[in-house]
């Protein structure tokens, strides 16, 4: 038996990454997985990968900065699974790094349509479902840019921390309906956007050699157990890998 036997999850950003490590971990641990990104073959290719190992998966083409597309997806996932029980918000943009003052403002904004908006669609799509049956869960992937300023990421520290307030605003609107909200802060994690910050050159983090930087499984199996009953107490809450107690009730001390 998996831990997530009987769950329907929907990932969004799940053609790479965080994204993707999360699908084969869940997908392992029982759950049946409706896959999210832009592009439709990448995501596609996942699932299929999947699949070929006997899981329940399924993937579509999806830009979470419109809300018409996330809805689409969240009733196919019903269709398919017959409700939605996890949501993971993954998707995420870092561009444009930039002075502030130097900064593209569509680009600026197309991290905000992402980051934030994207977020609040994901939610706004699930919680009607989540509401009526008493139960579900909502993961966002946070950052520690949602507390700490750095050069050249305003979008992203900005937007980050947006994040990070839609769901504590969501937690307390829907305490005691079942419905656990959740931020994962999984520090620098190996992959393609930290590629794209050392190619910046901006700010301290674009200096850290890839091999520092933490494996996607591990998230992937953070986010594996937030969907436990094990860590109901940490609900409306930014839980951090970066602390020694999470990481040991994770089971990666």
């Amino acid at each position: 038996m998996g831990r997530l036997d009987g769950k329907s999850i929907v990932i969004t950003g799940a053609s790479r990454g965080i994204g993707a490590a999360a699908a084969r971990a869940m997908a392992a641990e029982g759950a049946a997985l409706m896959l999210l990104a832009r592009s439709r073959d990448a995501v596609e290719a996942v699932a299929a990968d999947l699949r070929a190992t006997g899981a329940r998966a399924e993937a579509m083409a999806c830009d979470v900065a419109r809300f018409g597309d996330v809805q689409a997806a969240v009733d196919r996932a019903g269709e398919a699974f017959g409700r939605v029980d996890v949501l993971v918000n993954n998707a995420a943009v870092i561009e444009p790094i930039a002075p502030l003052a130097r900064s593209d403002p569509e680009d600026w904004s197309r991290a905000a349509d992402v980051n934030v908006k994207g977020v609040y669609h994901g939610m706004r799509a699930v919680l009607p479902g989540m509401r009526s049956r008493g139960g579900g869960i909502i993961i966002s992937i946070g950052s520690g840019a949602a507390h700490n300023p750095l050069e050249g990421w305003s979008a992203y520290c900005a937007t980050k921390a947006a994040a990070m307030m839609l769901m504590r605003c969501a937690h307390l609107e829907n305490k005691g309906r079942g419905v656990r909200l959740f931020s994962l802060s999984p520090g620098t994690v190996a992959t393609d956007m930290q590629r794209t910050i050392k190619a910046s050159g901006i700010n301290p983090v674009s200096q850290m050699d890839f091999s520092q930087h933490a494996p996607v499984e591990a998230p992937a199996q953070a986010l594996v157990w937030l969907c436990t009953e094990d860590a109901a107490e940490f609900a409306g809450t930014e839980v951090s890998l970066r602390d020694p107690a999470i990481r040991a009730r994770v089971g990666l001390a």
